[in-house]
């Protein structure tokens, strides 16, 4: 029986060697990791840990997080380390990795695994629920602004304000089209079509609404 771990951050520019320091500590001889999204369950070092396992072998992850996001998506990928004759163990669960009988192991893990996502599932109910009532209110009071948008005057990242005042130029003195504007900055139709759209209230000249909605 061999222990095996895996890790996951999210990008490249975060660091591993919390999750290596916990599978280390947990007995792990031998970690896959990616920097990926959780949200793609096709991670290239996923894939290989599935293909390496072995009947009797222990998976190990830090938090069920890292092995994915999604409830739906950890359940089938525990389905498939079980599929191959292995069992599952996340370090923030209970430890069953000492039980000899792996049908047990793979029984307690299952039930642990129905609560949580149960919890997670309510949890994810109470916190739109809150959302909403806290929007709500705010809208009210007349204080809701929504969340910030990326590309404005006042956006955070210098790039992404100089890009949108390179959008507000081409709406104006170009005849490119949403899409052509869109693809030449790399930003989706969306965000030409609310830039448009601030450009109709902070310039409400008739030559300019008539320029901007024939595009």
């Amino acid at each position: 029986m061999a222990k095996i771990g895996y890790a996951r951050v999210s990008s490249t520019d975060q660091n591993l060697s919390r999750q290596y320091a916990a599978l280390k500590n947990a007995g792990v001889s031998k970690i896959f990791a990616d920097k990926q999204s959780g949200k793609d369950t096709n991670r290239p070092e996923l894939q290989k840990l599935l293909k390496y396992i072995r009947d009797d072998d222990i998976v190990f992850v830090m938090s069920l997080d890292r092995l994915s996001r999604n409830a739906n998506d950890i359940t089938k990928l525990i389905q498939s380390i079980k599929d191959t004759g292995a069992s599952f163990q996340s370090l923030d669960l209970p430890d069953f990795s000492a039980i000899p009988d792996k049908g047990l192991r793979n029984m307690l893990t299952d039930v642990l695994l129905a609560v949580f996502k149960f919890q997670a599932e309510s949890e994810r109910q109470h916190i739109r629920e809150r959302q909403s009532q806290g929007i709500k209110i705010a809208k009210q009071r007349g204080v809701y602004k929504g969340k910030p948008r990326l590309y404005s005057p006042t956006a955070k990242d210098p790039q992404k304000r100089y890009i949108y005042q390179q959008i507000c130029d081409e709406l104006q003195y170009s005849q490119a089209s949403e899409r052509k504007i869109a693809e030449k900055f790399g930003v989706s139709r969306s965000v030409v079509k609310y830039i448009k759209s601030d450009l109709k209230e902070l310039q409400p000249s008739p030559l300019l609404n008539k320029k901007l909605k024939s595009q």
